[in-house]
């Protein structure tokens, strides 16, 4: 891309904010697996995720001030700074500084850091996890964050799906009855 004034920097930002926000806004939870470097619009997309599986060659960082010389959006910005906390997202920016696997994990960006033969196992966990919880309270949980990144407070609808559902009417009766709830989506 040609940048040839400030108005074509909006312009692209523009476009990568619609990329990232289709993919926070997905339906269903996401996972990063990230084995090399994600930089940028790769650290980017790797925080928007729901989770991050990492191994110890991971390298995670936004080193434009010593590289492109652009900025970050203030969403993405604002982004980094929920996922990985005001002092790492402020190193990671202003000193350009990357992190491994293993600091992501011990900051809690990386759910995991893993050896590489050990990310589809780890990954095909978290999946079977993520599939036997309810689907309605996954996805609100997953809504309640996103509002809450963008300042929103209300979550009427949310509750009054959820508690409204058969699943919840099938949880209740499964925890009554001490066995393990069927759930189905709606």
């Amino acid at each position: 891309t040609a940048f040839r004034s400030g108005d074509d920097g909006v312009a692209y930002e523009e476009r990568v904010e619609k990329s990232i926000t289709r993919l926070e806004n997905l339906t269903v939870p996401s996972i990063a697996v990230v084995d090399g470097a994600a930089v940028g619009g790769g650290l980017i997309l790797a925080a928007v995720c729901d989770f991050r599986l990492a191994t110890p060659a991971a390298r995670f960082g936004i080193p434009i001030a010593r590289t492109l010389g652009n900025c970050l959006s203030l969403r993405n910005a604002g982004r980094l700074e929920r996922i990985v906390g005001p002092g790492p997202a402020r190193r990671m920016l202003l000193l350009s500084e990357l992190i491994d696997g293993e600091a992501a994990e011990r900051i809690g960006f990386a759910l995991a850091c893993l050896p590489p033969e050990m990310l589809e196992s780890r990954l095909q966990e978290v999946i079977a996890r993520l599939r036997a919880g309810a689907p309605l309270t996954i996805s609100a949980g997953r809504e309640a964050f996103r509002r809450l990144a963008c300042g929103e407070t209300r979550d009427e609808d949310l509750v009054s799906k959820v508690y409204g559902s058969r699943d919840f009417a099938e949880g209740v009766r499964a925890f009554l009855d001490k066995r393990k709830p069927a759930w189905e989506g709606h």
